[in-house]
This record gives C-alpha cells, sequence and structure tokens, in this order.
C-alpha cells in the first residue's frame, strides 16, 4: 500500500492523520483518491470497514475554498450515527484545512442547528430527512453546492430515501461532481447512477477474506423457547469484552434487554425508538465499557467503528449476506480478532446456505455439551450394532474346507475337485475323470 505522503496529502493534513496514527492507505482510497481529485463522478463498491470516509473527504477538503462562506460539498448517509462518526472525522481534517463542518440529523434541536447554519459551514454532512427539513424552511441553501457524496447509498435505498436523495440532487448547482459509495450495487443504486451521473468512473473493491478471516464464525442450533438461555451461557463461557447482540425488531431487542438486565447482566439497547440523546448516550457508555453488552437492530451494523468488540451474536439471523458481513464486521477490526455466532432454528439453514454461499465459506456448526453427549451415545449404539452384525454375519458364513490355510491357494478354500463338492461328484458319476484317473 501507498503511504498517504506518496499520494501528496498536505503536510497539514499529514499530521492530522499522523495523530489517529494512519499512515498507509487502504486499496479503495489508493484507488478512488486520485479519480475523485480529477473532479469526475466516481461511483465507488467497496465494503463496509474498507477507509471510504477518508477516500472521499480528503480529496473534496483539498479542492475546498476555506474564505468562501457557502456550502461547497454535500454528504448524505442514511443513518444519525454514520453521519455523527463521518462528521468526526471530517472535523478531525477540517481543522488542517481551515473549514467548518455541521452534522445535520434529526432528533437535535433544530433551532440549534438553524443556528449553526448562519455560521456558513463550507461542508454540510447529513441524514436525507433533516437536510429536506432544512431545505423546505429556506434555512440550508446548497444551490451553489457542487460536490455531493451519497455515503452507503444501497442502504438509503433499503429505507426508501430515494426520492429525497432526488430532491437534493436537484437543488445541487447544475455542474455537480457526484460521489457514490456503496457496499453492494442493486439495481436502483445502478439507475440512480444512470440518471445524474455523465461519463462516470468506477472503482471496485472485492470483499476480501481476509477480512472475515479474522473472525471466527459459528453457528448454535436453537430454538425460540432456548435462545435466551444459550445467549446467557455462551456470555458466561465467553466472558467477552463487549458484545454486539442483533435482533430483527425493536420489540425484540427492548425484550432481551430487559431478560439480560433482570439477569444482572450489564446490558443496554440500541435502536430507532430512542432520541439521539438517548442513542449517543448509549454509544458512549458502549464505548467507554461502562456496558458489556449491546443490543441493537440492524442500526449498528453499518457506520460505527467502535474498538474492543470481541463478540457478535446473530440472535435473529440476518435477511442477506450483506447484512450478515456488516453484523460480524463490528468485530475483528483493524487486524484483531474476533467471534460470531448465529443461532439457527430448523427452519432457518436454507437462509444459512445463502449466507454461506455469499461469503464462499461454510459456517462451522458449535454443538452443546448435551448434544455432544448425545451424538457420543448415539455413536456408541452405531458401534455396538455394527460389531453384532459383524459377529452374526460371521456365524452365518459356510465352513471352509481344509484346504484354506494353504499357503497361496487361489480357491480361498473351496476346492472345486473336493468330494464335498457334490458338484465334483456328479461329475464323477457321470464318467468324468475322477482323481486316480490318468
Amino acid at each position: 500500500m501507498k503511504s498517504f505522503a506518496e499520494m501528496k496529502v498536505s503536510e497539514k493534513a499529514l499530521a492530522a492523520l499522523r495523530r489517529y496514527g494512519i499512515h498507509e492507505t487502504t486499496p479503495v482510497q489508493e484507488e478512488a483518491i486520485p479519480i475523485v481529485r480529477t473532479g469526475a463522478d466516481v461511483i465507488v463498491q467497496a465494503p463496509t470497514g474498507t477507509g471510504k470516509t477518508l477516500a472521499f473527504l480528503l480529496p473534496l477538503m483539498e479542492r475546498m475554498k476555506p474564505h468562501v462562506d457557502e456550502a461547497q460539498v454535500l454528504v448524505v448517509t442514511p443513518t444519525r450515527e454514520l453521519t455523527l462518526q463521518i462528521a468526526k472525522v471530517a472535523r478531525a481534517l477540517a481543522e488542517a484545512f481551515a473549514l467548518r463542518v455541521i452534522a445535520l440529523y434529526g432528533g437535535q434541536d433544530i433551532e440549534r442547528q438553524k443556528d449553526k447554519l448562519r455560521r456558513h459551514p463550507q461542508m454540510i454532512i447529513g441524514t436525507p430527512g433533516r437536510l429536506l427539513d432544512h431545505l423546505r424552511r429556506k434555512t440550508l441553501r446548497i444551490s451553489q453546492s457542487n460536490r455531493v457524496v451519497l455515503d452507503e447509498a444501497d442502504e438509503m435505498m433499503k429505507r426508501g430515501f430515494l426520492e429525497d436523495v432526488e430532491k437534493l440532487i436537484s437543488a445541487l448547482a447544475p455542474d455537480r461532481q457526484l460521489l457514490l459509495f456503496s457496499a453492494t450495487m442493486p439495481d436502483r443504486v445502478r439507475a440512480l447512477a444512470r440518471r445524474y451521473m455523465a461519463n462516470s468512473r468506477e472503482v471496485k473493491i472485492e470483499a476480501e477474506h481476509v477480512t472475515l478471516d479474522t473472525i471466527a464464525q459459528t453457528v448454535i442450533d436453537t430454538t425460540e423457547e432456548t435462545k435466551l438461555d444459550r445467549l446467557c451461557q455462551m456470555i458466561n463461557e465467553k466472558q467477552p469484552y463487549l458484545m454486539m447482540v442483533f435482533c430483527m425488531t425493536r420489540q425484540r431487542v427492548h425484550r432481551v434487554t430487559m431478560e439480560l438486565a433482570r439477569r444482572g447482566y450489564l446490558a443496554d439497547e440500541l435502536h430507532g425508538d430512542l432520541t439521539q440523546a438517548q442513542r449517543t448516550f448509549v454509544l458512549k457508555k458502549f464505548r467507554a465499557a461502562q456496558i458489556q453488552i449491546l443490543v441493537t437492530t440492524d442500526i449498528a451494523a453499518r457506520g460505527l467503528d467502535i474498538e474492543g468488540v470481541t463478540h457478535v451474536v446473530n440472535y435473529d439471523i440476518p435477511r442477506t449476506t450483506e447484512d450478515y458481513i456488516h453484523r460480524i464486521g463490528r468485530t475483528g477490526r483493524a487486524g484483531r480478532t474476533g467471534e460470531a455466532v448465529t443461532f439457527v432454528n430448523a427452519r432457518q439453514y436454507d437462509q444459512l446456505r445463502r449466507i454461506e454461499a455469499g461469503i464462499k465459506n461454510r459456517i462451522a456448526k458449535l454443538r452443546s455439551a448435551r448434544s455432544r453427549e448425545k451424538a457420543k451415545a448415539r455413536e456408541k449404539i452405531r458401534a455396538k450394532a455394527l460389531k453384532i452384525r459383524a459377529e452374526e454375519k460371521k456365524k452365518a458364513a459356510k465352513p471352509l474346507s481344509k484346504y484354506a490355510n494353504r499357503k497361496g491357494a487361489e480357491h480361498k478354500g473351496r476346492n472345486p475337485r473336493s468330494r464335498r463338492n457334490p458338484a465334483a461328484r456328479g461329475r464323477d458319476n457321470r464318467g468324468g475323470r475322477g482323481k486316480h484317473e490318468k
């Protein structure tokens, strides 16, 4: 990999990157940064956790004008958490470029956001709903913005933000540069790219097995009735430092969290029903290891970079391979090892096989102690049955002649010329050559 110095990044930006221990580019940064610098429209398909944020922030900030009090860059994200994470990285770099950055998302006081917008930020990062809200109130002016980033575009389409995104794009300057970053490239994302991009260039980074190889993946066969007990048993056995437990619905998240808390575990919940202040507070506690277990929906599967997550549990099996990769990607980050466990019931094995086909790998099945004992007992019964069958077969076998033990006897003890052989005696009686005939 190239270093950022080789990529001709400014000294001030290099110093900011060094403070975070970043020295070398990732594959997506090495390929995307030079293209973004040219001003061309770019489609970047790369898995989560590959460094996409710096791939667009660095080249865009290099071309921004700090003395112009207008919004020059708009970054659109599907979730508040991803907005906050990108804004954190952007503010760290903005000091080096003397730029102002603002994050706009729902759940935050809109009047405070209006005050910040009056300070003329040059980079705006936000979720589609809140950005459109400010646009309708005419507190957000992006008619002069000529660079827009759609981050996690596939997730935005999945959440139904397509119309909102199109309205935002149409409000931008006509000579805009559009950067589309996505982990997958479904048809709707392709259609959006064709509609608004001209002569776009494409960067595709394949999902590397190395990313998953740092994560020990296992499957545990459970039923709905035994899931919670199996989760508690696993926590007691593994003693995780930080664990994320993924459920499909908010109601399920709340129920599992309450049960874990009732049993004495340090657990809290994260889902869309919480206010932004509550979500921020929960994440802060989890990052500080004040809570050990975070029970969450897929809202935490993307965009969150939390150090120290040692275990991920798919309490409910994810719908797609992409969701599975995003979930388990919360652990095993930055070269560290992690463990991912998926609970599966008898009706979900087809879904599991599709995930295995997607990741091109078979996930090992972890048996419980009770299951191992049952398997061992079945094996003993099978071995005993085979032994009895072999003994019965031996008893039922025909006795061999006295010639059986002769070395090199090809007849294997069944001499066709033996007097014991009825066929041989029949030939003698019919006038055939007998033993003493010449």
